[in-house]
């Protein structure tokens, strides 16, 4: 069984930085898609940004230049880091990863970390 635990969300002021992390544990094979989801309140959850295992990230428009994905292997953990923080970014913020187990037959998984509240205010 394959699950995520997310950190580093918290309160910061406009204009401000965050980092948040999501590790992968369990009998992990291979993961191919690495994202990053958020929904704010009353609002239907979006994509933030995904990494594909072709190594091409995409990002929402909404926050193109400030939010940048990357990914350690060795750790099996995403991370998003967080720039030039607006208002309008505070959401529960979840990653979501996809890919195999290890084993025979090998399985593919996809999971949804729990969850971390990002808070944009003065």
């Amino acid at each position: 069984q394959v699950q995520l635990v997310e950190s580093g969300g918290g309160l910061v002021q406009p204009g401000g930085s965050l980092r948040l992390s999501c590790a992968a544990s369990g009998s992990i094979f291979s993961i191919n898609t690495m994202a990053w989801y958020r929904q704010a309140p009353g609002k239907q959850r979006e994509l933030v940004a995904v990494r594909s295992s072709g190594g091409s990230t995409r990002y929402a428009d909404s926050v193109q230049g400030r939010f940048t994905l990357t990914r350690d292997n060795t750790k099996n953990t995403v991370y998003l880091q967080m720039n030039s923080l607006k208002p309008e970014d505070t959401a529960v913020y979840y990653c979501k990863m996809a890919g195999r187990v290890a084993g025979v037959p090998s399985r593919s998984f996809e999971v949804w970390g729990q969850g971390t509240l990002v808070t944009v205010s003065s």
